[in-house]
C-alpha cells in the first residue's frame, strides 16, 4: 500500500515516498502520512535534519494522485485537495530543521513542488523537473506559482508551467536549483546531512529563520519567533514568569 515511511537514521530522519507502481504519485493517505510526520520531527529535538527520498529510480514523484482529486467537485478541489496539500507543504518548508529531497528520477507537479519545499536538492543525471498540470486541465496548486518562483527564474517556471517543457539535471544544476548532479544522490545527501549535523543545532535554526524572513517565506511568523527567542533568554522574561507565579509587582532590570 502507497505510503510516506518514517525511517530514523540516528539524527537524521528519512521521509520515504513508497508508491512506485504510480511513480510515487501522491495520495491522501501519504500527504496525511506526511502532514504526520513532519509534527513528530518538529517536535523532537533529538531529530537534527531530514532526508526525503523515494522508492525506484523512475520517479522522486510525478505529483498529485488523479485518482485522488479527478472526481472531487470545484469547491472540494478548492477548499479541501488543494489548499490541505499547500498546508502541507507549507509545513515542511518552515520546519525548523534543515530538509534535503533526493531526487533519484522525475520531479513533475507536485513532486517539483515537495522538492522546492526542501532547503536543498540533489538529483540523479536522468531526473528532470516539469509542471505539467496543464496537460490535465489544472494548474500547480502546492506552490508552484509561488514558492518555486524564489527558487527559479520566472522564464525557467513559465517555460514548464504554460510550454510544458522539461528542465533536465544539468540544467537545473546550472540555474542553482539543485546541490548536486550525481549518480548516487542519496549518497550526497547523507554526506551533506552528516555534515549539517555536527554544526549548532541552535545556529542553524535561526539561520534558516533569518533566510526565510528575507526570502517572504512566512516572513511575520519568522519575525516574531526571533524577537521570541531573544525574550525568551533575558532576565525580564524570568522575573515576569516569576512575579506572575508570586503574585507580586515585577521588578524588571531591562536585561
Amino acid at each position: 500500500m502507497s505510503d510516506i515511511h518514517f525511517i530514523r537514521q540516528d539524527k537524521i530522519a528519512q521521509l520515504h515516498l513508497d508508491n512506485p507502481d504510480k511513480m510515487n504519485a501522491l495520495t491522501t493517505k501519504m500527504l496525511d502520512a506526511l502532514a504526520r510526520h513532519l509534527e513528530t520531527i518538529e517536535r523532537d529535538a533529538s531529530i537534527k535534519a531530514v532526508m526525503i527520498t523515494a522508492e525506484g529510480e523512475r520517479a522522486f514523484c510525478t505529483g498529485a494522485d488523479i485518482n485522488g482529486w479527478g472526481h472531487l467537485k470545484p469547491a472540494e478541489f478548492a477548499r479541501h485537495w488543494v489548499r490541505d496539500g499547500h498546508r502541507i507543504f507549507d509545513r515542511l518548508a518552515r520546519l525548523s530543521k534543515p530538509t534535503l529531497a533526493v531526487l533519484n528520477g522525475h520531479a513533475f507537479g507536485g513532486g517539483l513542488e515537495l522538492a522546492a519545499a526542501c532547503d536543498l536538492r540533489v538529483i540523479a543525471p536522468q531526473a528532470a523537473l516539469a509542471l505539467p498540470e496543464a496537460g490535465v486541465g489544472i494548474t500547480p496548486g502546492w506552490s508552484g506559482t509561488q514558492r518555486l518562483l524564489r527558487l527559479l527564474p520566472e522564464p525557467i517556471v513559465k517555460e514548464m508551467a504554460l510550454f510544458g517543457h522539461r528542465i533536465k539535471a544539468d540544467r537545473a544544476l546550472a540555474l542553482g536549483f539543485v546541490a548536486a548532479v550525481q549518480d548516487n544522490p542519496q549518497a550526497v545527501a547523507q554526506a551533506l546531512l552528516d555534515r549539517s549535523i555536527t554544526l549548532s543545532p541552535r545556529a542553524v535554526e535561526i539561520s534558516k529563520s533569518m533566510i526565510h524572513a528575507a526570502q517572504e517565506e512566512d516572513r511575520s511568523a519568522m519575525i516574531e519567533t526571533l524577537g521570541a527567542a531573544a525574550i525568551a533568554a533575558s532576565d525580564d522574561r524570568n522575573e515576569g514568569v516569576s512575579a506572575f507565579r508570586d503574585k507580586r509587582k515585577p521588578d524588571f532590570s531591562g536585561q
